[in-house]
């Protein structure tokens, strides 16, 4: 559970933006769309893989 203490005289849309930030953090909504459908661990491996391959060739383009 996550606690946003909300001090004396803040505005409350800063507070709340606080929470967001904080929320998006846990990776609790990445979580749980993950979780909506199964994908096979070879699926999910290879997927894995690709973003590496992606990652990879803009370096390697960075680099030239």
């Amino acid at each position: 559970m996550l606690i946003i203490p909300v001090k004396e005289g803040e505005n409350i849309d800063r507070a709340l933006k606080r929470f967001k930030r904080k929320f998006d953090k846990t990776g609790t909504m990445r979580q749980l769309r993950s979780r909506q459908q199964f994908t096979k661990p070879s699926v999910q491996r290879r997927a894995e893989i690709q973003k590496a391959q992606y990652i990879q060739g803009l370096r390697d383009q960075e680099e030239v």
